[in-house]
């Protein structure tokens, strides 16, 4: 069988293309994600210092584990968290965390809470003991009635 040099390269530019287009994406889906939790207006901390702020204030937490590139992810944040009564609500009654699926963070919440996807929401105590897992919902009224 005889190598065939122009089906390699080819092939390289094909690869090289798909590469391009796949990282490419990942960073405009990733900065979607930044912009969507930014527009939430949620003052979002760690799951540690959530934890102890939530001591603090004798509130809850709301944690929410996401990945910063996932439109799912995105629409739960544009849609539910971006809601002013959910806002609201979230700010009165809660410590807001966020975090990352993909981080170390990420790592231990999903070990401890027992959690396999995303996005999630978990209601804690400050202790880090879980109240409850609330449901993907992507209508803010729904959202609020599960809280």
């Amino acid at each position: 069988m005889k190598f065939d040099r122009r089906f390699a390269r080819r092939a390289s530019i094909w690869v090289v293309f798909a590469v391009a287009v796949f990282f490419g994406n990942l960073q405009l889906q990733s900065y979607l994600g930044r912009k969507a939790l930014q527009e939430t207006g949620l003052e979002i901390h760690g799951l540690e210092d959530g934890l102890a702020l939530a001591a603090a204030q004798d509130k809850a937490v709301l944690a929410n584990m996401s990945a910063i590139w996932c439109s799912s992810c995105r629409t739960f944040d544009s849609k539910v968290l971006a809601d002013s009564s959910v806002r609201a609500e979230i700010e009165r009654d809660y410590v807001f965390v966020r975090v990352e699926y993909g981080s170390d963070e990420g790592e231990s919440f999903r070990e401890r809470y027992g959690v396999r996807g995303f996005p999630v929401t978990l209601v804690l105590e400050p202790d880090g003991e879980m109240v409850k897992q609330v449901p993907t919902v992507y209508e803010p009224e729904t959202f609020l009635g599960e809280l």
